[in-house]
This record gives structure tokens, C-alpha cells and sequence, in this order.
């Protein structure tokens, strides 16, 4: 009897999870594209979400250790747009090797984010007010360099098959997203780093009292995120073939979308790379099948960050009333254990 009765209060435990429900809502949108868009379950179709969902799908997985921390990083998509030019640039100009300017842009990157780290960890200035400033740094340093108008093209092709390419039936940037998410996962779930980051999302004073490397872990989380975007300005300058200032506009705030649409808390301490890959699918999910139904063809990218929205908005509510909920049962019993 008491086996059955944990085994149904597991399932009922799965079933509850969020990630679970969000794995119900893809199912849900897979089904309503497949009869109402055109062409949208053909395996061109497929591919394309995935293509196109792997730079904000990097920037979500990097962007999971941060929240965690409940910090915030709103410079990724400059970082991506500054690492996309100055790698046409060291190509272009500098006459580098491809590959060597490739290297060349992740040092970029994690410079980026060591620069992002230093100013939280050792001026102890809020990461939202950080990064909002580099944010703006990044993104002016890039349009200076190029004019504003200039754009670096006709790359390598042995370069272009990163994003035009296949590689067992995938994507090639499918496996880089996908080591991506077993890098992150690792990292959040099975090290002390990853134990370090909940911890001082719940409180960075008990952190410290319990002799955690706070310092060391925050900024690890920020040189990761300036590496990984310059990883996602790669994988972006190989599939539009061009790199220009405007590379990554926008991606910032959808990776902060698909991270909390994935059960990530915006207080730190609650998260995983699961869900934040289920939230990055449903979103990506979202536009290409509102593109593919002819009603809603036109606005179809309107109608995508309205319903992203809406969905976030719900998420978050449902989230507070659990807890509030879960607040209240406990209160409950301990106040019938004091009468």
C-alpha cells in the first residue's frame, strides 16, 4: 500500500512539475502547426527552427547560471554583435586564419565578460545596472567600428558549413547547442560551482558564511556568458554569412524569456538547464508555426512576442500562487501543532 502510494504521489509530483507542463504546451503547439500551417512538420521546416533558435538557445543555457544567482547579464546580445565584427575584422583586416580569428573572438568574449565580472564582483555594483551600461558599450563599440554601415562578407565556405551544413542527419549548430546544454548541465548540477550559484541566489551573506567562493563563482558565471555569446557570433556570422553591428539585437531579452518561461526564478536560486531548453523549443515553436499559418503570416513576429508574453505573465503567476500556496499549507500545520 505504501508503495503504490508513493508511486502515485510521484507521478502526480512529475505530472505537477513545471518542466512537465511546458513539455505538454510544445506538444500542444506541435500539434496545432501541423494542421493549421503549411509544410510545418517537413524535415527542412525542422531544421530551420533548430538553426534558427541556436543562438538564443547559447545565450538561454549561459544565461541559466546567472539567473540562478539572481543576477541578470542584458549585454549578451551586444557581446554577440561586437565579437561578430571584430571576428570579420581580424579575418578581413588583420589577415588572421579563419580558424585563428575564431579563437581570437571567444578571448573577445570572455574579456567581455571578465570586464562585466569585475565590476560586479569588486565594485559591488548590481549586475542589472552593469550590464544595462555595457549593454549599450558593446553594442556602440561595434557600430563604430563598422560605421554603422559596414558589414564583413564572403567568408570561407569551409566556415559557412557551420550554419548551412549537416552532420548526422542534424544541423551542424544543433551539436554545438547540444554540448552547449551538456557543458551548462554539468556545470549547474554536478559541481560545486553549480551548488555555489543556488546558494547565493537564496543569500549571497549565507554563502559567504559558509565559505563559498562567491566572488570566483560570479564572475565565472560572467566570463562564461561573454565566451558563450562569442560562441553564438559565431554560429550566427556562419548562417547569415555576414557580420554586422546589428548581429544579436533583440537576443537578450528572448534569452531571458526562455530561461524564466522555463521555471527559472528571477530571485536565483531555482532553475535548470531542462527547462530552459524546453523554453527556448517553445518559443522558437511559436514563431515559425504563427509563419506558417497563411491568417497570421503577415504579423506573425508581433504575434509571437504578444503570446511569449502572455505566456511569461502566466507562468509567473501560476509560479507565485504554488508558492503562495505552499506557504499557506505550511503555516497551516504549524499552527495546528502550537494549539
Amino acid at each position: 500500500m505504501q508503495t503504490s502510494s508513493s508511486s502515485e504521489s510521484g507521478w502526480r509530483g512529475l505530472l505537477r512539475r513545471h518542466e512537465t507542463v511546458l513539455f505538454a504546451l510544445v506538444v500542444v503547439e506541435v500539434i496545432t502547426f501541423s494542421c493549421l500551417g503549411r509544410r510545418f512538420t517537413t524535415a527542412d521546416n525542422l531544421a530551420n527552427i533548430v538553426r534558427h533558435s541556436v543562438e538564443i538557445g547559447l545565450l538561454a543555457l549561459i544565461m541559466t547560471p546567472i539567473i540562478l544567482t539572481a543576477g541578470i547579464d542584458l549585454s549578451v546580445g551586444s557581446t554577440l554583435g561586437l565579437c561578430a565584427v571584430l571576428f570579420g575584422k581580424m579575418w578581413r583586416d588583420a589577415g588572421l586564419p579563419i580558424w585563428a580569428a575564431a579563437g581570437g573572438t571567444l578571448i573577445l568574449g570572455a574579456l567581455c565578460g571578465g570586464f562585466n565580472a569585475l565590476l560586479i564582483t569588486r565594485l559591488r555594483l548590481p549586475p542589472l545596472i552593469v550590464t544595462l551600461g555595457t549593454y549599450s558599450l558593446f553594442r556602440g563599440l561595434a557600430e563604430a567600428i563598422t560605421r554603422g554601415t559596414d558589414a564583413f562578407t564572403a567568408f570561407p565556405e569551409s566556415f559557412l558549413a557551420i550554419g548551412g551544413g549537416q552532420l548526422a542527419g542534424l544541423p551542424t549548430q544543433a551539436w554545438i547547442l547540444l554540448a552547449g546544454a551538456v557543458v551548462v548541465g554539468v556545470l549547474v548540477q554536478r559541481t560545486s560551482f553549480g551548488r555555489a550559484w543556488r546558494a547565493i541566489g537564496f543569500s549571497p551573506t549565507g554563502a559567504r558564511y559558509a565559505g563559498l567562493p562567491v566572488e570566483r563563482s560570479l564572475a565565472l558565471a560572467y566570463v562564461l556568458a561573454g565566451t558563450v555569446a562569442a560562441i553564438a557570433s559565431l554560429t550566427y556570422t556562419a548562417r547569415l554569412g555576414t557580420a554586422k553591428a546589428d548581429a544579436g539585437v533583440g537576443y537578450e531579452l528572448a534569452a531571458i524569456a526562455a530561461v524564466v518561461l522555463g521555471g527559472s526564478s528571477i530571485f536565483g536560486g531555482v532553475g535548470s538547464v531542462p527547462g530552459t531548453l524546453l523554453g527556448v523549443t517553445a518559443i522558437a515553436v511559436l514563431g515559425n508555426g504563427l509563419s506558417r499559418i497563411p491568417a497570421t503570416m503577415s504579423n506573425a513576429a508581433e504575434l509571437t512576442g504578444t503570446l511569449t508574453g502572455g505566456l511569461l505573465v502566466l507562468s509567473l503567476a501560476g509560479r507565485a500562487l504554488a508558492g503562495r500556496g505552499k506557504r499557506r499549507i505550511a503555516s497551516g500545520f504549524q499552527g495546528g501543532g502550537t494549539e
